[in-house]
């Protein structure tokens, strides 16, 4: 009797209790937290999306000596290897696999198949009638130059290498084959050849060509012959690497080892231009690795922080390597300026040629730089005389936000320059003279232009990638077009509502398109320069992924919080969606402003979307005012003085649209994750709107921007020049952070860093840690081992722990994690004792 009369007035004291806020009935059920579903997120780890996913695009090795190219193709049945004939219209394989195969395993006596041929190194002889490649076998053999033969890394399995006529089918081994050891990294080779120019203990070295072929055998044979160049070079004012990046053990390992110098040579062999930077006055920062072996090590770096007065000096020198001479040029215009060289484009035939020296743009009496004022307001692209060394600017940019160039096309050897500019408000092309008179604007109207592809200087022809010009299409869409100098005969060569990524020939008739949106299956095909389809390449094999369950995600468009600006963005789904369900919400975001983290083609990294939301969310990534550059400059520099909280409520409004208009989002449970500029950001929403955002979880996270690089915080917020009455220039800085809003922190918060970034410095989380701390806020922390800014190979990890926190807390369910083994984890480790 009295055990009834106790459970009676508990049960009134509790609905008495739940009244005051609810009106229920004691029988009615409430239901349990949702469970994660780790199982499905498992199941597309990115271990797993390797045996899944095999290739989505067609990676073109043009030819040198024709317009024809081969590539490499795999799908679940295995790898292929085709050439095509763009003239003739034709593509067909190198070789039959299964054939090749069988032949290869005769010779090594190690079994091989048409699916398992592990071909290395393929390369086409310079007549482009045979193909030499690679195979590695599992036979054993002594690694060459090792001393002790009985150490435990002595062996190595030995290389066999094959040469195959195209002609006539026939394979060869070629003989007693050794692997050549990997060119030096140090090594400037000049384009002749003769001569190759290094860093050493600061200054300046090179060597001729006998004496780097013995460097590249053994790096300490004691008869190789170098020659300095240069005395002056000290460390944090060097000619070439200075070490930065290496701890303290490394530097003094690597001190008076040969470095690279990083040079640009003339065409003819006859000079080189350095960029040097005395960074002696910059302040050190330090990151500290615990896990090292043995002691913990110390990395000592050069890093300017924004306002900060002491910045680097940019210097250039052009040297006379016939006369062993060198100066430093007078460059000088604004204070505290960067300097940059811009180099030659690369060949797309060249990629397959093992020698490929760094060339400057220009011919050999000039070359082309660029020099930017500390505020970004400025930039000059110069023409440099190489005998006079005199420096002329070509073309000037002004605005009033910050300015972006690009490295300018160069017609008839300078004669004419294409270049790129916003001065318009969109990125556009435009034809100056030699002298830097504007002869016209090329391409125009409301649309971004992305990049130069080709140049057909004989028939006055500009091939270029832009993106929003389609009307109907998401405006990120890129495609290729073709135009006359003159702004004329403008034409569109790779139609379809597609991203598109393409490969042109060098003398530009083809080009080969690939292309896909989040939605489609990725197509490869190959068209001409008048945008004619040549030939259908491919279609990626996504059959194995599709029986995994996967689902393609959904595109999207929202307002922006004005109610008047476009946003783009991507939805993603669990694979085992009920649309009667109500699902909370995650906002994958990177604030920008140089890019965006909304995918627009179909990808193979899903970690941070896809695979998230398989745990039972609704995953959602959309651009911001401010996000991205690839459309207007209002649209990209929206948060020009307003870094911290420029794109939130663009975030906020797009989940709250997405919410009136699918009932299955719960806008009441709202998380929000990011990397780097995203972990700064995910943090930011939980303070700015406290009451909104719910959960998040912020890697890496940049949040006080006054201690982030000088170069990216200036840049995108602003630094105002001051110039007083004498005429002397000082800089203020000045940013709202993220710890200055710590009070206002009401949801989860779990905070992520690597604690040897040398990137985003781990003080960023931790001055916010100690701001919460101080608020008497509780919050997360994880500090990652040894990792630098992208978590390596603790990656996997800290998405089971990202998971865990939002399926804690957005879910209720702590089910896993209050589990010490990571079971998801620990079913892929193979326990071999």
């Amino acid at each position: 009797m009295k055990k009834f009369y106790f459970s009676f007035l508990l049960c009134a004291f509790v609905t008495q209790l739940f009244a005051q806020t609810k009106t229920i009935t004691t029988t009615e059920v409430i239901a349990a937290p949702e469970k994660a579903n780790y199982q499905m997120a498992a199941r597309f780890s990115p271990s797993k999306l390797r045996k899944m996913i095999y290739s989505t695009a067609v990676d073109a090795h043009w030819l040198r000596n024709s317009n024809r190219f081969w590539y490499q193709y795999e799908t679940p049945n295995g790898k292929n290897w085709y050439i095509v004939d763009p003239a003739g219209r034709n593509k067909k394989q190198l070789f039959d696999p299964a054939t090749l195969a069988a032949e290869i395993t005769l010779i090594i006596r190690d079994p091989f198949d048409k699916q398992n041929l592990p071909i290395e190194n393929l390369k086409f002889s310079d007549d482009e009638k045979s193909i030499t490649f690679e195979i590695k076998s599992t036979i054993d053999e002594v690694k060459p130059d090792r001393k002790d033969k009985k150490a435990a890394d002595s062996l190595q399995k030995k290389i066999f290498k094959f040469q195959y006529d195209l002609s006539n089918n026939k394979l060869t081994e070629l003989k007693d084959y050794k692997r050549p050891k990997a060119k030096p990294s140090w090594g400037a080779v000049a384009p002749d050849s003769s001569a190759i120019i290094f860093t050493r203990n600061y200054n300046l070295y090179w060597m001729d060509k006998a004496n780097y072929i013995k460097a590249i055998k053994n790096e300490e044979d004691s008869t190789i012959v170098e020659h300095q160049l240069t005395k002056e070079g000290v460390k944090y004012y060097a000619f070439g690497s200075d070490g930065s990046g290496e701890n303290n053990e490394e530097v003094i390992k690597n001190d008076k080892k040969r470095r690279r110098a990083f040079v640009l040579w003339s065409p003819d062999s006859k000079y080189f231009v350095i960029q040097r930077t005395d960074s002696r006055k910059v302040k050190d920062l330090w990151v500290i690795n615990s896990v090292s072996s043995g002691r913990p090590t110390l990395e000592t770096y050069k890093y300017q922080m924004p306002g900060e007065a002491e910045a680097p000096i940019d210097e250039i020198w052009l040297f006379d390597f016939a006369a062993k001479t060198g100066k430093k040029l007078n460059v000088s215009a604004f204070k505290d300026q960067s300097l940059n060289v811009y180099s030659r484009p690369a060949l797309n035939k060249e990629r397959d040629v093992e020698f490929r020296p760094a060339i400057w743009l220009g011919d050999n009496s000039k070359f082309y730089m660029g020099r930017t004022s500390r505020d970004l307001k400025r930039i000059d692209i110069c023409v440099v005389d190489v005998k006079s060394g005199a420096i002329k600017p070509v073309i000037e940019e002004r605005f009033n936000t910050y300015v972006e160039v690009q490295r300018p096309g160069l017609v008839n050897g300078g004669k004419e320059l294409i270049h790129w500019s916003e001065r318009d408000g969109w990125g556009h092309y435009y034809l100056f003279d030699e002298n830097g008179k504007l002869k016209n604007q090329i391409t125009k109207g409301a649309f971004h232009c992305e990049e130069i592809i080709n140049i057909d200087e004989k028939n006055r022809v500009l091939y270029f990638t832009a993106n929003g010009k389609e009307p109907k299409e998401d405006p990120y869409y890129l495609h290729l077009y073709r135009v006359n100098f003159d702004g004329s005969g403008l034409k569109l060569l790779n139609a379809g509502d597609f991203d598109h990524q393409v490969s042109m020939s060098d003398d530009g008739k083809f080009f080969v398109d690939n292309y896909s949106r989040v939605n489609t299956v990725p197509k490869t095909t190959l068209y001409d320069n008048s945008g004619n389809k040549i030939l259908e390449l491919e279609t990626s094999d996504l059959s194995l992924l599709m029986a995994a369950g996967y689902k393609f995600p959904e595109p999207f468009k929202v307002k922006a919080d004005d109610g008047v600006t476009d946003l783009y963005g991507v939805m993603y789904k669990p694979f085992n969606f009920d649309q009667n369900k109500k699902y909370p919400v995650i906002e994958y975001v990177y604030p920008g402003p140089q890019t965006e983290a909304v995918n627009k083609a179909f990808g193979r990294s899903m970690d941070r979307v896809d695979r998230l939301a398989q745990l039972g969310y609704i995953v959602i990534t959309v651009g911001n005012r401010g996000g991205h550059p690839a459309r207007s400059k209002w649209y990209h520099t929206y948060g020009y003085g307003n870094l911290r909280d420029y794109g939130l409520a663009d975030k906020k409004a797009a989940i709250e649209q997405l919410a009136d208009r699918y009932s299955y989002i719960d806008a009441n449970k709202v998380g929000i994750t990011g990397h780097s500029g995203g972990g700064f950001m995910s943090t930011a929403a939980m303070l700015v709107y406290p009451d909104f955002f719910k959960v998040a979880v912020s890697a890496a996270g940049n949040h006080d921007n006054s201690i982030y690089n000088r170069w990216w915080s200036e840049k995108h917020h602003g630094v105002k020049e001051i110039v007083s009455l004498k005429g002397d220039t000082t800089f203020k800085y000045s940013i709202d952070k993220n710890p200055d809003l710590a009070k206002n922190l009401k949801g989860h918060l779990l905070l992520m860093h690597g604690d040897v970034d040398n990137n985003v410095h781990p003080a960023n989380s931790i001055r916010v840690a100690n701001a919460l701390i101080k608020a008497n806020k509780r919050f997360d922390f994880m500090i990652v081992p040894g990792q630098r800014h992208s978590f390596g190979d603790m990656t996997e990890y800290m998405f089971w722990r990202l998971a865990d926190y939002f399926n804690n807390y957005l879910l209720g369910d702590f089910s896993r994690s209050e589990e010490v083994n990571m079971t998801e984890m620990d079913k892929e480790v193979e326990r071999k004792n």
